[in-house]
């Protein structure tokens, strides 16, 4: 029988099995860029140990599963920017690495008029399983890139990648993208003003969704609360479903945040 260190879990009373993808993946780890790029809602991976929840794979190809379309455009964008960047594997069914562990949609029973079965009736053995494999980790990865940046003298910035669905409850969301946030307006404010440059785009601020709605965490805790300058962007998703899409998003992206990134004044102190 194969032995534990005494702060290893016996396999099984582990969520993640051999097979399974690791809680997240780093690209282009040693770019000198000095943005992060992060993308919470990349993957949809499933540990094997929870089959899919008892969703079909039509549901699995929905948004409720991932951010259609945004792990490609971020990976592209890190080679575009030279920036180091951080995908979450694991479908935001399993959980969701953009709430807090006490929100309640951090593992959902629904999600858009979908039930979930496989995360109904869970214990807290099993919730917390799931947050210290795959939430945890990928959050603590995340701090360790910024705090490796600050120590080596590179004052960062943040970047959290995102997409959206086109029709929510019935309503057609007229956004091309948009830039949450929430008090810090140094990348927000000059990326939104870069982006309307651009012919025939409708830009959100705040659109889809808010910033200042704390039910988002990763913009929170890595960005707001440390007070380096960030910004997150959320795609339409019709835009970027194919791979044609992805390249000419991806190309747009890293030109404006290119422009936007060149200005020094975003790296200065926040003023209080």
């Amino acid at each position: 029988m194969p032995q534990t260190s005494p702060t290893q879990k016996p396999e099984s009373t582990r969520l993640l099995q051999p097979g399974d993808p690791p809680p997240f993946e780093i690209v282009n780890k040693d770019g000198a860029g000095r943005v992060i790029l992060i993308a919470d809602h990349a993957g949809r991976a499933f540990p094997h140990s929870l089959g899919t929840l008892g969703l079909g794979q039509a549901e699995l190809a929905r948004h409720i599963a991932w951010d259609i379309g945004i792990g490609e455009v971020t990976r592209r964008l890190s080679r575009d920017l030279d920036a180091p960047a951080l995908l979450g594997s694991y479908s935001r069914l399993v959980i969701d690495c953009n709430r807090r562990l006490d929100n309640p949609t951090s593992i959902p029973q629904e999600s858009d008029g979908t039930n979930v079965p496989g995360n109904r009736g869970l214990s807290p053995a099993d919730r917390r399983r799931r947050a210290e494999e795959i939430h945890t980790p990928y959050h603590a990865a995340i701090a360790h890139m910024i705090a490796a940046r600050q120590r080596s003298g590179i004052s960062p910035a943040l970047v959290s990648m995102h997409s959206f669905t086109p029709v929510m409850d019935g309503f057609e969301r007229p956004w091309h993208v948009g830039i949450l946030w929430k008090d810090d307006p140094r990348i927000p404010v000059p990326l939104m003003a870069r982006l309307r440059r651009e012919d025939g785009l409708c830009i959100g601020d705040n659109q889809p969704y808010s910033g200042r709605d704390e039910q988002g965490y990763s913009i929170f805790v890595h960005g707001e609360e440390i007070a380096i300058p960030y910004g997150l962007v959320e795609i339409r998703q019709d835009l970027i479903d194919t791979p044609a899409g992805v390249a000419a998003w991806a190309d747009r992206m890293a030109a404006v945040l290119k422009d936007v990134l060149a200005d020094e004044r975003i790296f200065a102190p926040r003023k209080a």
